[in-house]
């Protein structure tokens, strides 16, 4: 019953008119205890692979503690067609939604930074 009720949040998200400029939303920054330089080099590294891979709108930054719900988070930008990234702030990540999985992105050097991809069938 409680997912029924999440829908219309992601109705509204899936007819929200897309961004044309390169913007990062970010989740559950203020819960981590990460220092405000290296959250600022974090972004930017995500910003200027994002305008390198050519990537226009919006994408989605997840500051996780691990054993966190980022469902609603993550599904909304898959089914918008928004790349959505987890940064791991503990040993483990939270557990991706159903039928996707976080791939590990090793062009990171810290190794805590992953994208979340759909599972092939």
């Amino acid at each position: 019953m409680n997912s029924l009720l999440k829908i219309p949040s992601l109705l509204l998200g899936l007819i929200k008119p897309k961004s044309n400029k390169l913007e990062i939303e970010c989740y559950g920054q203020g819960d981590s205890a990460i220092e405000m330089q290296q959250i600022q080099q974090i972004i930017e590294w995500l910003f200027a692979s994002l305008m390198n891979a050519g990537y226009q709108g919006m994408s989605h930054l997840i500051w996780d503690l691990g054993e966190q719900d980022w469902k609603q988070v993550a599904l909304t930008g898959l089914l918008r067609d928004e790349p959505v990234f987890l940064y791991r702030c503990n040993d483990r990540p939270s557990l991706p939604p159903e039928h996707c999985y976080w791939r590990l992105m090793t062009e990171y050097s810290s190794l805590r930074i992953y994208q979340l991809e759909v599972l092939e069938r």
